[in-house]
């Protein structure tokens, strides 16, 4: 359990404070997450890792000569916002071009691909690289589909020396893939981990039993068993990425391999050093020579008592780079030779001018500022049981993102109405401050369906049933364009029959008021229906089995919205 912390929901803004204040040395503070503090070669490429807060080292003890050049962070196990990630990549650039790389995850995946969009439409050359090591998440079949935990330092790594030694932009790229196809891993824990002011784990295992197949977010295993012994542990370690060698492996006798034994946050170093004497023996047995172990923490959860393995299946080329210097906060190798301090970033003012609206709009920011209120209201209510339904497969974010996201629009919002802004700037700067605060999959989302609504309602004149129709039809293909389609047991559940019900009440006629209502309730029932379908996207996904009963989180919060947004367009339409 997490016992030290101040507000649960600033926790990870005070924890990168401090933890850049305690490693000046290695990085300074910027907008979005960390960068060096220490000077870089000019042109060079700059590596930009990232993802949510609670796994260090990873990935802000991860910046420094010979890693990364920055790391954007998230909140608590969510995904750093598009924002994040630009202002990080900005501050890092060193006019080489920019590689991002973090693990597979859908609120990664969305909100550093707009980053790298935004960048590119900049001028800067951007690239990614997504991790997918967990051999336990997906079939070697869909790899693709596979997430990053441990194995995302060896990718890190080699990514980070090659740009250290000057490598250009395709060449980085080209070695990071690389090393993430030779990458494989596997994790089991024996305890769930508790995220600041919960009261409960995110999961349990049963005393005695260890769970198998752990991801790095509290997402409870694919299997479960009875506590091995070390050796035990080692063989069930070692025999299953053995099963599963890189394309190019046909033989294991005389294969070179980096070794990571990973403790997830509660196990000691003891214990893994005498896992480790297994592993070792094991592939010694095998005919396979080890290079340059490691034997701590890398990647973490949080509080999770477990452990997981990575095999680095090196080439010459791979391994001059996993044997190459580093120093970062976190991990140090060799030396990197001297260093100079780096210009302390300055972030550019970034106060948004309002622009001129017509008296109508401004007018209805008020409903809209209402409407906002009243979903943060709701948000507030409901964050807790949230919470706990994202817990059943997932990692138990959504409420405590949800929160983040509605409150941090509600400020915009506020600031926006008071400086005489129409609603379709009220509901753009809500979403930037949405999907800025919120990070993860919820809050590239819910920017994404306030953008589009803001977009349709303009400043030019009081919305109507045909703008406002407008509106939800895009958001709603806003939110399709993230991947998800009906029946995968996500928002797009909740929000296709809404974008339904409602066009067609207000193509029968009805007004805003009574079409909106009449589409909430349907959207309520649909949410419901969630808990009859097998989730077959995001982190849920590899325990479909687990939620079967259980409706997805992301579809209760939109049906909990649009009913609260609902009471405020009828009390609006009573007002006039």
């Amino acid at each position: 359990m997490t016992r030290l912390y101040n507000d649960p929901t600033a926790f990870a803004d005070e924890m990168i404070d401090g933890f850049a204040r305690a490693s000046a040395r290695w990085v300074q503070r910027v907008p979005g997450g960390v960068t060096r503090s220490t000077r870089s070669e000019p042109g060079t490429v700059a590596l930009v890792i990232g993802g949510g807060s609670g796994h260090y080292p990873a990935f802000g003890g991860l910046v420094g000569p010979g890693l990364a050049h920055g790391a954007a962070l998230g909140n608590l196990f969510a995904s750093p916002s598009a924002q994040q990630v630009r202002h990080v990549s900005e501050a890092a650039d060193q006019g080489g071009g920019i590689l991002l790389s973090f693990g597979n995850y859908a609120g990664d995946v969305a909100n550093f691909g707009r980053a790298r969009d935004e960048l590119i439409a900049h001028g800067v050359d951007c690239r990614i690289v997504t991790i997918t090591d967990d051999i336990s998440s997906a079939p070697a079949s869909e790899r693709h589909k596979r997430r990053g935990i441990a194995g995302d330092f060896t990718v890190f790594k080699c990514a980070g020396a090659a740009a250290e030694r000057g490598d250009d932009l395709d060449d980085v790229e080209r070695i990071a893939r690389k090393a993430n196809d030779r990458t494989r891993s596997f994790g089991v824990a024996f305890s769930g981990c508790s995220l600041p002011g919960a009261a409960e784990p995110l999961f349990t295992v049963p005393e005695g039993r260890m769970a198998v197949g752990m991801g790095i977010h509290g997402e409870p295993g694919i299997d479960e068993r009875d506590v091995p012994t070390a050796d035990e542990l080692a063989e069930l370690f070692v025999s299953s990425l053995l099963a599963e060698l890189p394309d190019d492996i046909e033989d294991v006798r005389g294969a070179r391999v980096a070794v990571i034994l990973n403790g997830l946050g509660s196990v000691k170093y003891e214990e893994l050093f005498v896992v480790y004497s297994g592993v070792a023996r094991r592939l010694d047995a095998a005919g396979i020579e080890v290079v340059e172990p490691e034997v701590g923490e890398l990647v973490t959860s949080f509080d999770m008592a477990g452990a997981s393995l990575t095999l680095f299946w090196l080439d010459d080329e791979l391994e001059e780079l996993w044997r190459a210097p580093a120093d970062a906060p976190a991990y140090s190798k060799g030396s990197v030779g001297p260093t100079v301090a780096a210009d302390v970033w300055q972030a550019d003012d970034e106060t948004v001018p309002i622009p001129e609206a017509s008296e109508a709009s401004r007018s209805a920011a008020l409903t809209v500022l209402a409407a906002i209120e009243a979903l943060t209201t709701i948000v507030d209510e409901h964050a807790d049981e949230l919470g706990r339904i994202d817990a059943v497969a997932g990692d138990g974010d959504h409420g405590i993102g949800m929160q983040r996201g509605s409150g941090a629009a509600l400020v915009a919002a506020r600031d926006a109405v008071e400086r005489g802004a129409g609603a379709g700037t009220v509901l753009a700067l809500a979403a930037d401050a949405w999907s800025d605060r919120a990070g993860g999959t919820s809050g590239a989302l819910w920017g994404a369906v306030l953008a589009a609504l803001g977009d349709a309602l303009t400043d030019d004149a009081a919305p109507d049933r045909a703008s406002v129709a407008a509106g939800v039809t895009a958001a709603t293909t806003a939110v399709l364009g993230f991947g998800a389609s009906p029946g995968d047991k996500t928002m797009v559940d909740a929000i296709v029959p809404f974008r339904d019900a409602l066009t067609a009440a207000l193509d029968e006629g009805d007004s805003l008021a009574e079409a909106w209502s009449d589409a909430a309730d349907v959207t309520e029932l649909a949410a419901a229906a969630t808990a009859d379908l097998l989730p077959r996207m995001g982190r849920a996904r590899p325990h479909a089995e687990k939620s079967l009963g259980t409706p997805d989180a992301g579809a209760v919060s939109f049906a909990l919205i649009v009913v609260a947004v609902g009471a405020v367009l009828r009390d609006a339409a009573t007002d006039n």
